[in-house]
């Protein structure tokens, strides 16, 4: 795996790791309640997929069981529909798909 490739992966596990940190003990009420959470979680999530939009087509050869398309789509969705962000379907990203793709990260070739 490239270095730059090992750089977005770095950045993708750190986004992963501080959206897990900013829900912990939180719940979907609070992110109805808490714009900076809701900001806080949007941007880690956009960054997680601007990371993953930058990955080599080599890359993400190497790691086929992330979900690279859908990754990605999440952030181009969040970028440009901005104002129509469910709030459930955040707080799903996070609670459920993060840890099973930061699991997958951190085991990744790459992520050393």
């Amino acid at each position: 795996m490239s270095p730059d490739d090992r750089w977005r992966l770095t950045h993708m596990i750190e986004a992963a790791e501080q959206a897990l940190e900013f829900v912990a003990g939180r719940d979907l009420a609070d992110l109805d309640r808490d714009a900076m959470l809701r900001l806080a979680l949007t941007r880690a999530v956009e960054i997680i997929g601007e990371a993953a939009s930058k990955v080599s087509d080599a890359g993400r050869a190497e790691m086929t069981s992330i979900p690279w398309a859908q990754i990605i789509g999440e952030r181009i969705r969040m970028i440009h529909a901005y104002f129509d962000i469910n709030r459930n379907i955040l707080w799903d990203t996070v609670h459920l798909d993060l840890p099973p793709l930061l699991g997958q990260l951190k085991s990744s070739p790459g992520s050393a």
